[in-house]
């Protein structure tokens, strides 16, 4: 069952991850457009400025957990390369056990009214003609930490199965 969840929390990673990496093609499109639009007919539109700020927003809040997921963030214990598969379990599980998943939940919890006091008046850009959805921006601070926590918990699977193998290596 716990492979499962681990499966169904992986899946779920890659499937956000395919569609907000289309997210970076679309910052360049549009960046191209803004910079053709100023340079070439001396236009400007605050609303498409903003919309490369929220896609870089969700590029990185939302492809995080995916990041985690391939084990593409950067690693400074130069001990753990060295170390056997259950030995990098054992770093992988404490690691999230102790610092990953509470930092998540403390990201959740310090951040859920934060989000909460946006929603409730639906913040919106301080420029004009700015995009009426900061709220919704903010909202991606405890959707990353929960799409954190989540990965984490599967990583943390993951780590379990490796260590109770037998004759995985050291």
């Amino acid at each position: 069952m716990l492979k499962t969840l681990s499966s169904l929390i992986d899946r779920l990673s890659e499937a956000l991850f395919s569609i907000v990496s289309w997210f970076t093609a679309l910052m360049v499109i549009i960046m191209f457009c803004i910079v053709l639009l100023r340079y070439g007919f001396n236009m400007g539109s605050i609303a498409a400025q903003e919309s490369i700020t929220y896609l870089h927003g969700m590029v990185f809040m939302l492809a995080i957990a995916h990041t985690l997921k391939i084990n593409g963030h950067v690693r400074v214990d130069i001990l753990y390369q060295r170390w056997g598969k259950k030995g990098q379990a054992w770093v992988n599980l404490i690691g999230a056990i102790f610092l990953l998943l509470p930092v998540c939940s403390f990201i959740i919890y310090i951040s859920w009214e934060y989000v909460a006091t946006s929603w409730s008046y639906f913040e919106g850009s301080r420029e004009a003609g700015g995009i009426d959805g900061v709220f919704l921006l903010k909202s991606l601070i405890p959707i990353m930490a929960i799409l954190l926590l989540l990965q984490g918990v599967s990583e943390s699977i993951k780590a379990i199965n490796i260590i109770s193998e037998k004759n995985n290596g050291r």
